[in-house]
């Protein structure tokens, strides 16, 4: 009689797999001095600030869960400067926002580190990449929606200015 192998399991389908973007973590720090990484296995998913550049600025941190486990998240190295008065930041494509780095008021620099998100050996896609409406940055709270991650921001001008984020959906190739 031929011994039986263990085979792999077969790839989910992407109707068969159930993503949640959950909340887990939130830090709240004086923005110009204090940089925010999420911690390990986390993405951005949120972001209040109200005040001037001193004011504090809370983040939200969120697993990713596809059938209920984790996706491991591994961060990229941070991103060059942009001026915060005219900053506009798109992570890479598949990539979500892990952390930010604001030195100073709106003359100051602000960067990201962004990362990739792997499940079972599998690259985590971002699609339908979409943009918040506008939110005036000194006084907001912003929370990307269901199922969906920061990926990028664009600001313009001081306090007062405008913020505007960016996020994606979450999916898996089926």
């Amino acid at each position: 009689m031929a011994a039986m192998s263990a085979a792999a399991p077969a790839p989910a389908s992407a109707a068969a797999v159930r993503i949640e973007v959950v909340p887990a973590y939130s830090e709240t720090v004086l923005e110009p001095w204090d940089p925010v990484t999420c911690p390990t296995n986390m993405v951005l998913t949120g972001r209040s600030h109200h005040g001037d550049e001193e004011a504090l600025t809370t983040y939200t941190c969120s697993f990713v869960l596809i059938n209920g486990e984790q996706a491991r998240v591994y961060l990229s190295e941070w991103s060059a400067r942009q001026k915060e008065s005219r900053a506009d930041f798109s992570a890479p494509d598949h990539r979500a926002v892990a952390a930010r780095w604001h030195e100073g008021d709106e003359n100051g620099y602000t960067r990201y580190r962004t990362a990739t998100m792997y499940w079972r050996g599998q690259q985590v896609l971002l699609a339908n990449g979409e943009v918040s409406d506008p939110y005036r940055e000194s006084n907001h709270d912003w929370q990307a929606p269901a199922n969906t991650v920061m990926t990028g921001r664009k600001h313009t001008g001081d306090e007062n200015g405008t913020s505007y984020y960016r996020f994606a959906t979450v999916t898996v190739a089926g």
